[in-house]
């Protein structure tokens, strides 16, 4: 019997978190400090902190950074209006979007250009959220946002026959098909993207979760609070019927959640290093767990950088 570990795979950082966090480093090699980066570049406070370290300067708003310096938008983007106040600034802009995030803004704005209205489904604050938003906003008609069913119920468009929908790419896949079913079965003629917004790296770690579910007792989530992808697998390994914690680092681990026997799923968000999930695992060996890694993940993507940083 025993307490047995079993890794999610995939799991941990995807092609656009890698990106983005290469992109902060080069800069910082290529020009050094200060470098400001508007929101934190990823959801995750241990790869914040090491870019903090290295001299990245982390900011709410373009009017923090100083004229000419340098600035990098992060990897859930932003709206168009941030761009224009960095050329106005004379900011030099390396810009970190995710490129399935930036797919997404190039659907709102074709939609936008056909005066098209658009439901994005998303959470409400989030920073992608707030990008999509925003590329949408010199549009003569209407965009809405929509967390939730109740939301497509209070819904009120002004031309259904011109109905549009997207979606924030860290969403849990399940809960987003529901909605989109109910809003194409209030709206017939509404129009969605030709392949579904959310993000390979989004879907392949709620697939690996449910496989985890149908074997482990307890499945732990390594991620931070504000990170949606994170929050999307703890959620759905409680909806699989496992317990489930988020947690940021071995460090938040409570003993009480271990007994012998127990199968413990362990996983990360796509913007989790490795590293904190093998801190994890260590803890969980100093209680007598036996961890079974299986193989390491790839996924196979890679997403090319700005043609200023590459190497020669």
């Amino acid at each position: 019997m025993g307490i047995h570990v079993r890794l999610a795979n995939p799991r941990g950082f995807c092609a656009g978190v890698d990106r983005a966090i290469e992109i902060v480093n080069r800069v910082l090699d290529k020009f050094g400090t200060p470098v400001y980066v508007r929101h934190e570049v990823v959801h995750n406070k241990t790869v914040v902190e090491d870019l903090r370290r290295r001299g990245a300067i982390f900011v709410d708003e373009v009017s923090e950074v100083p004229a000419g310096s340098i600035i990098i938008f992060s990897a859930h983007g932003v709206a168009k209006q941030v761009q224009r106040d960095a050329v106005e600034k004379g900011l030099k802009v390396f810009d970190a979007t995710c490129p399935l995030v930036s797919k997404v803004h190039h659907e709102v704005e074709k939609f936008a250009n056909q005066s098209r209205e658009t439901v994005l489904i998303g959470h409400a604050g989030h920073p992608e959220v707030d990008g999509t938003l925003g590329h949408y906003e010199d549009s003569s008609v209407e965009m809405y946002l929509v967390e939730n069913l109740s939301d497509i119920e209070k819904l009120n468009v002004k031309n259904p026959q011109a109905l549009s929908f997207v979606t924030q790419t860290t969403l849990s896949v399940d809960d987003t098909r529901i909605i989109i079913e109910a809003l194409r079965e209030r709206f017939p003629n509404i129009h969605g993207p030709r392949k579904d917004d959310i993000c390979y790296a989004t879907q392949n770690r709620q697939d690996a979760v449910k496989e985890l579910a149908r074997d482990c007792d307890l499945i732990l989530v390594v991620g931070s609070q504000n990170s949606s992808n994170s929050n999307r697998l703890h959620e759905l390994a409680l909806r699989l019927g496992c317990s489930s914690y988020l947690i940021d680092n071995e460090a938040d681990i409570d003993k009480n959640w271990i007994e012998d026997p127990m199968v413990i799923g362990v996983t990360s968000g796509a913007s989790a290093p490795e590293i904190l999930v093998n801190r994890v695992l260590a803890k969980l060996r100093q209680y007598g767990a036996i961890v079974h890694r299986g193989r390491d993940p790839d996924e196979g993507i890679e997403f090319s950088l700005p043609r200023e940083l590459r190497k020669e």
